[in-house]
Order: C-alpha cells, then structure tokens, then sequence
C-alpha cells in the first residue's frame, strides 16, 4: 500500500513539472498579441487625407501590394486637415497633406513625395485663355462678377471652390488669393477635385481651381500672369501656384509605412509619381 502511494505521487510531480514545461514561453504580457495577431496588424495600413493625393498614392500603393503580396494599405480621403489629425492622433499609419503644415500643425515628421500645381480652370467653350494675379483674385472674391470685365463674352461668372479644409483650397488661398482676400460667399463649394471640374466642364461660365493631376480635356487651364499651368514650367520655377505632396508620420515610420514610403521615393516609384506630377527624387 505505502509502495503504491509512493508511485501515485511519483507520478503526479512528474505531470506538474510537465504541465509547466508545456506552457513555458507562451506567457505574453497583459495586452500583448499573439504573434499571428501581430503578423497581420503589420502587414495592413492605412493612408488617410488629402483628396489631391489620393489619386497618387492609390497608383503607387497599387504597384506597392503587386510587388508585396500579403500586404494590405487603404488608401482613404477626407481632406489634408483630416490627414494631420488623423497621424497625429494615430488613427492611421501615413496622413496625406496637399500644403505645408501650419506653424499649429506640430510633433509630425513629413515625407515630400511630389510637387502639384494649382491651375485656374475654365470650361472649353469659354475663350478666356489668360489671367493676370489681380484679375485672378477679384474673381473669386466677387469684385469682378462679369466676363466682359476680363475680356470675355457678356455673362455672369460662376465661381465653384473647394471646402473649407481642402489643401487645394488652402493652398490656392494661400498662393493665389494671399491673406487679405476670402472666397465669395456665392461660390459654388464642391467635395473633391473631380467635382470641380465636373461643374466646370458643364459650365460655360464657370471658373474654378484644380490639382495639376486633374486637368484633361475636360477643362481649360488658362494662363497665370503670362504663364501656362504646366510641369515644366513649375519646373523652372515660372508658374507659382504650385505646392508639395506631403506623407505624415508620427515619428518615423516603421514596417511596412516605412517599406512603402521607401518605395515611393525610390526610382520606381518616382517614375510613377512623373506621369502626372513633378518628382522630388
């Protein structure tokens, strides 16, 4: 009997210590994810900002995933106000900006990736093909409300604007317009890019401002201070109204953030970005 209690403990002490040895190294802090949790949080990201540069990144992240199967990156818009709140608060990985942060804008690093231009527009039936600065800003104040006034054809100007938040709209303001001068109350306020030259195209007396990326044949881009809204003049530094791409990142980007923000700056991906905007590479 005392031979056989002997054994029965024997053998419980052995299954103790396996049972320990078995969960030895599996033990994960209080809120800390199993490793498979943490291979797909990684493996998927999220860009959020300006509508200007969602066409770009949806293009480069598209050549991005081809080249990383596995990898998922959501290429959200909602404006470049949006984008800096949403990488400053970490509500995604990149934050996308169509302006330069304001000076309250602070505790982000910034990645340029490309140069826009801002071209004023006007509808292809429209014959007006050049504005000067003054000209420019008294039309979308409302001092100037006829074409005949510019040397158009008799008839009242449309103006049609972005929302307040949009980059384009802050950079327009800020390059084109300057502090003194405020968009009418009477523009016709559109979400997006392809708004805008939706209600410009269908519009003979309409008048409105678009990213460099969106001008097509749709549209006419008219001159600005003797000067034709192109790449190459942006270039060379004649054209003005022009203003940077920026991703934004709370700190420095890590995995794959950084993976994809290398690709774009790298020469494929700036070839990308050379098909309708100007490298910074």
């Amino acid at each position: 009997m005392f031979k056989r209690s002997k054994w029965m403990i024997l053998l419980a002490a052995i299954l103790v210590m396996a049972l320990a040895l078995t969960g030895c190294g599996e033990k994960k802090e209080e809120g800390e994810k199993a490793p498979a949790e943490q291979s797909a949080e990684k493996q998927s990201i999220t860009i959020a900002g300006s509508t200007s540069v969602q066409p770009l990144s949806e293009e480069l992240v598209k050549v991005f995933q081809e080249k990383n199967p596995g990898v998922t990156i959501n290429v959200q818009g909602g404006g470049s106000s949006q984008g800096v709140k949403a990488a400053t608060e970490g509500i995604c990985e990149i934050g996308a900006a169509s302006r330069n942060l304001k000076d309250t804008e602070k505790g982000l690093t910034t990645h340029q990736i490309a140069v826009d231009g801002i071209a004023v527009v006007v509808s292809p039936k429209n014959a007006l093909t050049e504005l000067s600065a003054d000209q420019v800003k008294k039309i979308f104040s409302g001092e100037i409300t006829n074409w005949k006034e510019v040397g158009g054809a008799d008839g009242a100007i449309n103006v049609v604007t972005r929302e307040a938040g949009s980059g384009t709209r802050g950079a327009f303001e800020e390059m084109a317009l300057g502090e003194e001068v405020k968009i009418t109350d009477k523009a016709i306020t559109q979400a997006s890019n392809g708004a805008v030259r939706q209600t410009v195209a269908g519009d003979e007396k309409a008048i409105g401002y678009l990213s460099l990326g969106y001008v097509n044949e749709e549209v006419k881009g008219v001159k600005y201070e003797g000067t034709e809204p192109t790449v190459d003049n942006i270039k060379a530094g004649n054209y003005k109204v022009s203003r940077p791409f920026l991703y934004l990142t709370k700190g420095e980007p890590q995995g794959v953030a950084k993976d994809y923000i290398d690709f774009v700056l790298s020469p494929e991906g700036q070839e990308i970005v050379a098909k309708e905007y100007i490298t910074v590479k």
